[in-house]
């Protein structure tokens, strides 16, 4: 699946820096004086959403840390919402079945993916920084990725309340949206599979058996 395997470098950078914010090897601690992010739920959120990836990083391996991953990305991320978005008008062209499939084997691929890539990093930290909520009901939650080497990357946490609660739907790291890379990706293989959502559906199912 050339689309998922060989993307930009810029496109690369997103996804990595966004899984180690979410759920890599990093200490997740709050700015100085942010007393307004302590008491923020979508904040919060965002705060154990990590805390809990770094539990899993350290503690786990195999497939035990990709299942702890998958318990994250559960617990904090509205999966539905951001399978959703990631299809984009495709969403529309499915039926019931095909969503439930559709949803079940993203959210396998996601977790892989971030379980491959948490052995490289070490020793990060997130600093939690200025909170908007904008008029669409979005809380965007601004933070500071601080690296061992290199200087620090901004990383920026899209939180919705969809009735379920607040749950993260996008990241975007230096100003790259994780759900848009998505979203380039699986529109371009169905476009190249005859617009057939089914050829998508099929190929990440295969990817979660792996």
């Amino acid at each position: 699946m050339s689309s998922f395997v060989h993307r930009r470098s810029v496109l690369r950078l997103a996804t990595g820096a966004a899984a180690v914010a979410v759920t890599g090897s990093v200490a997740a601690v709050m700015a100085p004086g942010q007393a307004l992010a302590e008491q923020d739920p979508a904040a919060q959120l965002v705060q154990r959403a990590a805390d809990q990836g770094i539990e899993v990083a350290r503690a786990t391996a195999g497939a035990a840390r990709e299942a702890g991953i998958r318990r994250v990305l559960e617990s904090y991320f509205d999966l539905a919402y951001m399978g959703r978005s990631t299809l984009g008008n495709y969403w529309n062209q499915t039926t019931p079945q095909q969503r439930e499939r559709y949803l079940k084997a993203s959210a396998s691929v996601e977790a892989r993916s971030y379980a491959e890539r948490f052995g490289q990093y070490r020793g990060q930290t997130i600093a939690v920084g200025n909170i908007n909520t904008r008029a669409n009901g979005a809380t965007i939650v601004d933070s500071k990725l601080t690296q061992t080497s290199g200087g620090p990357v901004s990383v920026q946490w899209e939180v919705r309340n969809e009735g379920q609660g607040p749950r993260i739907v996008d990241i975007r790291t230096e100003g790259v949206s994780m759900i848009m890379t998505r979203r380039a990706d699986f529109v371009s293989y169905i476009r190249n599979h005859g617009g057939e959502v089914e050829a998508l559906i099929d190929e990440l199912e295969a990817r979660a058996k792996r």
